[in-house]
């Protein structure tokens, strides 16, 4: 069944949004993919080596009349990071948000004491290095963007690099009063689709980044570093007016969990979970393209769990 537009006044619209989505082709990245091209952003498929299922993506996503592109490359690299951001700022008119779900979970399972150096090397830089990398790329990107202000804030920089401090400092309080009443009704209530849009950024990090996981260290202090990385980037980014926040989902039914699943596998883990079902790609996209709104402006920072109760975290 054909998902149904928002209209572009509606709280719920992108209309207008310009995102990228790592590992966008399938799984989560997909399904991120599919909902904000419904929600009405144009959307460029970052990928790797999928291009049969990125195309076919791409197609769906045309058909709900947003601007759809892609682009294969090796995120893991600064040189791989920086040609897929530039991709879609090219393609796009710029960059309002990034969506990082790209990343590897080794199925098998290996003590510390026999983890392999190699698999540690790897597990980090695509885990670890991509991640820093596309944010880094995605924050350069939005911050050049001129409805976040990036002119307005390079511009003061310029002002008091020769000697005009105090002028600049009186000119982007007035700037900054000046977009606050922009962003706000006469009455202050909240205006939807504000003109001064803000950057999103949104990672996929993982309970295992929380609680731990045994037998899969490396996953884990790679989601654990993501974590950590989400809170010290949204406090450097909120006086531009870009959130980061990140979405850390429990068992997921895709294609990374083929293994644990397998011979009864994924009753067990089912079993496990409160609410008695693994979660979907799609359960996962939902909260992840929640954040991207114009009505998530005030959260920042936070990892938002998605487990089905599994585990509670304050």
């Amino acid at each position: 069944m054909a998902h149904k537009l928002a209209t572009p006044d509606s709280p719920f619209s992108l209309k207008g949004r310009r995102a990228v989505i790592t590992g966008g082709s399938r799984g989560i990245g997909g399904a991120v993919t599919r909902l904000l091209a419904t929600a009405g952003a144009d959307v460029c498929i970052g990928f790797h080596s999928r291009a049969k299922d990125a195309n076919a993506l791409a197609a769906q996503c045309t058909l709900l009349g947003v601007r759809a592109t892609l682009h294969a490359s090796d995120i893991s690299t600064p040189a791989g990071a920086r040609s897929l951001i530039a991709h879609a700022g090219a393609e796009l008119g710029g960059l309002d948000i990034c969506v990082h779900s790209a990343g590897i979970w080794t199925a098998d399972d290996a003590p510390v004491s026999a983890l392999a150096d190699d698999r540690w090397a790897n597990t980090m830089r695509q885990n670890v290095d991509a991640m820093f990398f596309i944010a880094r790329e995605a924050a350069r990107a939005m911050e050049k963007n001129p409805r976040m202000g990036g002119e307005r804030r390079r511009g003061n920089e310029r002002r008091a690099a020769g000697g005009e401090l105090a002028g600049g400092r009186r000119r982007h309080i007035d700037q900054r009063r000046a977009a606050r009443d922009e962003r706000r009704g006469g009455n202050g209530d909240f205006k939807v689709n504000p003109p001064g849009c803000r950057g999103r950024i949104v990672l996929i990090a993982s309970t295992a980044g929380q609680r731990g996981e045994a037998m899969h260290a490396d996953y884990a202090a790679s989601k654990g570093a993501m974590i950590a990385f989400v809170k010290s980037m949204a406090v450097e980014l909120a006086p531009a007016g870009i959130t980061v926040n990140s979405v850390a989902p429990g068992w997921v039914d895709t294609e990374m969990c083929a293994q644990p699943f397998g011979h009864g596998g994924k009753e067990r883990i089912a079993a496990g979970i409160p609410v008695g079902r693994i979660a979907s790609a799609d359960d996962i996209a939902f909260p992840v393209v929640s954040l991207c709104f114009d009505g998530a402006r005030h959260v920042t920072g936070e990892i938002v769990n998605v487990n089905g109760g599994s585990v509670l975290c304050g």
